[in-house]
Order: structure tokens, then C-alpha cells, then sequence
């Protein structure tokens, strides 16, 4: 059973020449236990698939689950926990009373909700500030309590919009550790962020929307590795005749200070290399698959996604 299953979702606003389609026939899958984020521009259609999974709002068409069962079935909700982008605190609480008022609404009894503020306050590193007023709290801080609120219940999922935006390095670091021990424990966490870097350290899981469609989903490893850029560093650095005789094999090559990148077409072309080094007596130090940043794939993904998309409407005309 997948802890989210989104299948063929369409989501449209406004009727008639107004109307926006902001969902386009979207399907992705999430395994439980599993850190997925959910990678796009603003207007791609993150909000709205977070919502349409939260039941706030309904989608045109398609289907979503949530730990087996309809979105639109209110008892999903129990077993669901979410902190929104921006969320605010009543200045007044403390860290403790704020987690005792989240767990009444959820319909906790007194003890337990003792017991679970202690655990989250620590958990989350505000022990030592649980008495204290929230309008004293930095933002990182804030944003801890926060995750503390979305976990109260002890939720199975928990949706997360942004949680380290306008957090400092440190308390960026402090929530990532947190949600590593959720994983350990089973926890299904949904991730939406625009701080690539931080996705790529955290997700096992990632997929990135543009306008409303899935232009590309894979694991971390998968998305990132560059299967057909080898980077191969030498001793000496490659001499222009060098060059020129790699040049004429076809092959793509980019010298650096103490290499080249090479793009290849098949692993046969490897081989030729090899052997070219080899006769101009240039030792081979290092030879590892390059391997891209998120960012660069995510810049990648959209660019492509535009190209075809501009292509398919020139087909069209």
C-alpha cells in the first residue's frame, strides 16, 4: 500500500476562455517510510496537489489516496500531519502550551498530551525554552515548534511546505536531523522546498512539476548521476594535439586543470580513449561518472520540458 498515490490528477480554475489548468493528467506514487520532495517554480502546481491531498480543495479529475484510503474520507486526517508554509503561533504561548492547545484539537487526553509535548520539546530541541513566550523565538526555533505541532498526534504522514525557509545554517541542519529519525521510525514525510541543496541532502525521492505535469521523478543517485559524462583526471594535462586526436574520434570533451570531462555515446568510446592516453604516454590518475547537483538537473528538466513543448506547438501550427 503506498502512503500517497496520486493517479492521473487534473486540477482546473475558471471555466471558458479564463480557465487555468493548473494539474495535467499528474500520477506519482510514494512509498511509506519514504522522504519525497516535490521540486518546482512557483505556478507548477505544488500548492495545489498539497491541497487536493489535504482535501481543501477537490480535484477536476482523477484519483488520491492516502494510506489506502480517499482523500476525500475525513478520517484520513488522523493519521496525517502538516505544517504550512509561514504558519503562525500566538505570541502569548509558550512552547508547551502552544503543543497542549494543537493536542486538545486532535483530541487528546490530558496525559498524553504531557507526555508528547516533553518528548517533541526535546526532540526538536526546545526543552530548555518550552516556558518560554514564542514571540522570544527566532525564526529556526518557530520553525521547530512548528514541526512539533505537525507531529503531535503522531501522525503516520506528515506534509511539510517550506520547513527550513529563512532558517540559518545551523537550525537547517537541526530539522534534517529530526527528520532522519522520523524515517527511522516509519514516518512517511512529503516535502515541498525550493532549497534544492537541502532536498538533495534529505529526500530519497524526488519529483519536479511545470505547469502542472511531472517532467521528471527518480531517486537522488538516479537523477543526479551523469551516466554519460565521465570525468577523467591525468598527469599531465592534456597538450592541444592531444585534444585534436580525442576530437576526431567524435567524442565531447572539456579540458580542465588536471583532466577533462568526456561525453560519450556508448562505453565502447571509452576504450578509445584509453588507448589514445596510452600512446601519448599521458598517465590516467582517476576516471569517475560525473555526477550533477539537483539544481543543475531541476534547470535541466524544465529547459527540456520548455523545448519540447515549443516543439509540439510548432507541429501543431
Amino acid at each position: 500500500m503506498e502512503a500517497i498515490l496520486v493517479e492521473r490528477v487534473r486540477k482546473c480554475y475558471g471555466s471558458g476562455a479564463r480557465q487555468v489548468e493548473a494539474l495535467r493528467g499528474l500520477s506519482l506514487r510514494v512509498a511509506p517510510g519514504e522522504i519525497y520532495g516535490l521540486l518546482g517554480r512557483n505556478g507548477a502546481g505544488k500548492t495545489t496537489l498539497v491541497r487536493i491531498l489535504l482535501d481543501l480543495v477537490r480535484a477536476t479529475e482523477g484519483e488520491t489516496r492516502l494510506l489506502g484510503k480517499s482523500t476525500r474520507d475525513p478520517s484520513t486526517r488522523i493519521d496525517v500531519g502538516y505544517l504550512p508554509e509561514d504558519h503562525r503561533f500566538p505570541e502569548y504561548q509558550t512552547g508547551t502550551s502552544a503543543l497542549h492547545f494543537y493536542g486538545m484539537l486532535s483530541g487528546m487526553p490530558r496525559k498524553t498530551r504531557i507526555r508528547r509535548a516533553a518528548e517533541l520539546l526535546e526532540l526538536v530541541d526546545l526543552a530548555k525554552a518550552a516556558n518560554q513566550k514564542v514571540r522570544g523565538y527566532s525564526k529556526g526555533m518557530k520553525q521547530r515548534l512548528g514541526l512539533a505541532q505537525a507531529l503531535i498526534h503522531e501522525p503516520r504522514l506528515l506534509f511539510l511546505d517550506e520547513p527550513t525557509d529563512g532558517v540559518d545554517p545551523v537550525g537547517r541542519a537541526e530539522i534534517r536531523e529530526v527528520l532522519q529519525k522520523l524515517k527511522h521510525k516509519g514516518t512517511t514525510v512529503f516535502l515541498n522546498s525550493h532549497l534544492l541543496s537541502e532536498v538533495e541532502r534529505l529526500c530519497d525521492r524526488v519529483a519536479i512539476l511545470e505547469k502542472g505535469s511531472l517532467v521528471r521523478e527518480g531517486t537522488i543517485e538516479d537523477l543526479t548521476r551523469g551516466d554519460n559524462v565521465m570525468k577523467i583526471t591525468t598527469m599531465p594535462a592534456l597538450d592541444t594535439v592531444t585534444q585534436a586526436m580525442l576530437a576526431q574520434n567524435g567524442i565531447g570533451l572539456r579540458p580542465s586543470e588536471d583532466g577533462f570531462e568526456l561525453t560519450i555515446r556508448r562505453i565502447e568510446e571509452i576504450d578509445r580513449v584509453v588507448d589514445t592516453l596510452r600512446e601519448r604516454r599521458i598517465s590516467i590518475r582517476s576516471m569517475i561518472p560525473k555526477r550533477f547537483s539537483l539544481e543543475e538537473v531541476f534547470l535541466h528538466a524544465l529547459q527540456e520540458h520548455g523545448e519540447n513543448a515549443a516543439s509540439a506547438k510548432g507541429g501543431e501550427s
